[in-house]
Parts: structure tokens; sequence; C-alpha cells
């Protein structure tokens, strides 16, 4: 007998039984559609995981004071800020084919206020370079010069949610002047929207001043040195190469002898990616081993109803095997059945795990990324879930003695 009118009979027993086949599949359709949705989630999630890591800058590395010892103790992170400005314009002169570009930092925080509307916010003084460094661009307005950071002239650029928190009335806030700590700045730009990042962070809550303006202003210091420097690299295949020389360049501007340790710490944007990303593909692969336990259970179930099958049909069993059929046609059959139920249930389970994915991310506003990769995964697995649990009960049937079955009652 050939595969395909064996086809045709399988598809006709199913058919017989259309609710009962419908049941048996449920539990695949639902693991289908279960794993197809967390890993839709899960993927997005890590996707955008990482668009919003690289949001915080292009190619960056941040370098940081690092702690002091004192009489054995450590004094803490930043105990030592030998960092100064001259650092990042050093590194960038001697280093211009690995660096595009760099700005110092300096931290603070104050209520600006405009009118009858105030903001408490984050203040970052930088450089000229923070643009490049950020990969963060002026949407109103410019961006300070170098002869405003040398004057520390009282200028500074808003983030959108400080706009839309002090300019409530959609007044254009370009050359207008705001308050901080009873000082008056003029407003010379605002930046694009960028969003939040990884953390969460609102990143448009925000004023940028030049560093000079913040540490004269706001902060009231004297001393040159600086919370953190910023490099943005040309190319990330360059890294290790960049990190040791501007390693042994800042050892040697702060005049660190040959057993002395860093009073610097260089961090670079590739650890806290692969730490993001492993605890979003583990959280993935959780959640999806925890949806395939429903794929077996839905396999037990195919199992279950093909041996109730093969005993509901045990004469017409015999019957088939006394006009020619061979124990491989009675196999085949029965195992064809038990895949199409699987198959069509992955269909099945395919369509509403990408429909619910989708639902989910349009009502949670979540990232969703569906690849071709895992729906064909999910409707594989499908399948070898029907031939593994189908198997025994299709060799048993094809197993049984004609003889005695035709005497079954």
């Amino acid at each position: 007998m050939s595969i395909l009118m064996i086809f045709r009979v399988a598809l006709r027993a199913i058919w017989r039984n259309k609710v009962r086949s419908l049941l048996t599949a449920l539990g695949i359709i639902v693991g289908i559609a279960a794993v197809i949705a967390v890993i839709a989630i899960g993927t997005g999630a890590g996707e955008q995981m990482k668009t919003s890591i690289n949001s915080m800058g292009n190619n960056l590395v941040m370098i940081f004071p690092s702690s002091m010892r004192m009489g054995g103790a450590s004094m803490g992170a930043g105990a030592s800020n030998t960092l100064t400005a001259e650092d990042g314009e050093q590194i960038e002169k001697d280093l211009p084919n690995l660096v595009a570009g760099q700005t110092p930092m300096v931290r603070a925080s104050a209520q600006v206020i405009y009118g009858e509307n105030n903001w408490s916010t984050s203040i970052s003084g930088v450089g000229t370079g923070f643009p490049v460094v950020r990969g963060w661009d002026v949407g109103e307005g410019s961006f300070f010069s170098e002869d405003d950071i040398q004057t520390g002239r009282r200028v500074l650029i808003l983030g959108k949610t400080v706009v839309d928190n002090l300019f409530t009335n959609g007044e254009n806030p370009i050359g207008k002047s705001i308050r901080v700590k009873n000082m008056s700045f003029k407003v010379i730009g605002v930046m694009e929207r960028k969003g939040s990042n990884s953390m969460g962070q609102d990143q448009d809550d925000i004023v940028v001043m030049p560093y000079t303006t913040v540490k004269r202003t706001i902060q009231r210091s004297s001393f040159n040195n600086v919370n953190q420097l910023l490099v943005s690299l040309y190319d990330m295949d360059d890294l290790d190469e960049a990190k040791a020389e501007m390693t042994s360049l800042l050892r040697q501007r702060h005049r660190l002898g040959a057993h002395k340790e860093d009073d610097f710490n260089i961090r670079d944007m590739t650890e806290i990616t692969e730490m993001m990303t492993s605890i979003s593909s583990t959280i993935t692969i959780l959640l999806g081993a925890v949806a395939s336990i429903s794929l077996i259970v839905g396999g037990i179930g195919i199992m279950n109803i093909m041996l109730v099958s093969v005993t509901e049909r045990t004469k017409e069993i015999g019957l088939r095997m006394a006009i020619g059929a061979r124990p491989w046609d009675i196999l085949m059959q029965f195992l064809l059945e038990a895949m199409t139920l699987a198959c069509v249930g992955g269909l099945i389970g395919t369509v509403l795990g990408v429909v619910g994915a989708k639902a989910v991310g349009n009502i949670q506003n979540w990232p969703i990324l569906i690849t071709e990769g895992s729906v064909l995964i999910s409707f594989a697995f499908s399948a070898f879930v029907g031939i593994f649990f189908g198997f025994y009960p299709a060799w048993r049937a094809s197993q049984l003695n004609p003889i005695d079955c035709l005497r079954y009652e």
C-alpha cells in the first residue's frame, strides 16, 4: 500500500472523531503557543536591552577614579580622584587612530526654575565631545563651544523631560533664562529625545552644561578633577589595545611607580552587555523549558488516545491484515495519525503563539521579536513529539495477530 493511500486512511480516521482529535491536539497547541510567545518576548527583551545599552554611547569606554588605601584600609571607590579633563585631552591627542572622541564628566543635581515651574534634575558637566561620545545630537539650538568651556559661561542644554516640565505651555525654550541655585543660565539648546536606558533611568531628565561651569558655579570647587572620563572608540575590535594604551598613558601622567596600583578603573560596555544578555538568555531558557512541559503533556495525551484508538479498532486492524495489509502498513497508518495530530496542533499553536505574543507586546508595550528559526524549531519539535509518542501505539497495533483481532469483541 502506498504512503499516500495510508495517509488518506489516517486522515479519515482522524476526521471520524473530530472533537476527540481536537482535544488530543490541544496539549500540543498550548505548548507550541506558549513556547513561541515566551521566546518572542524573551528575545525581544534581549534586543531591546542591547539597544538600550548601545544608546548610552558609541563604542563607549568609561574611566572612573579608583579606590585609595590608607593604613591598609580601603577608602572606597573615587577616594583617589586624580582624573582631570587634561587626562582625557591627552588620550584623544595621543591615540588619534583609536579614539573618536572624549569628554570629561562632572555630576551634580539641583532644582531648575522657569517662571512658576520648577523641576529637580541631574546636571552633567561635559566637554564639547559629549554629542560624539554619547551619540546624542542637539535637536534644537546648538551645543556649547570650546570658548564657553574656557570661560565657564552660564549656558546649558536641556533634556526633553526637563523641557516638558518647565515649559508646560509649549513655549520655545531656546534663548530663555532659567535659574539654577539662584543663578541665571541661558538655554542654548535642547537635546534629542533619548528614552530610558537599560536600568530604566530616564536619560532625557538631564541638564547639560560646560564642566567648568558646573565646577565653578554649582560645586563651588577650584579643583580640576572630574568624576569620570568618557571615551568613544572608532572600533570595539581595538578595545584591548585601547585599554592598554590608556592605562599606560594615565599611569605615566599620574606618576605611578611600577609597584603602585592604578588610581583609576577602565570599564567598557561589553561587560554590561554580556551580563544583561546572559541574564535575559537564562530567563528565556527557563521560561521556555517550563512552557515545553506542556508539549510533553500533550505528547502523553496523544499516546493515550492512540492506545485507546488501537483497542477500539482492533477488528478493523484484523480485517486490513486479512486482506493483505502488512504490519508496516498498520504501523505507518497509526504513526501518521499521531504525526498529523501533532503537526496540526503545532500549526495552530504557532499561529496562536505569534498572535498572542504580538497582543501581549501591544497591550504591555513590550518589545517582541519573532524569528523564523524559533517558529521552525517549535513546529519541528511538535512533529518529533508526534513520532516519539505515537510510535509505541503504532508498533503495538502492527504486532497484533490478525486471527485474534477478528475474534475481538
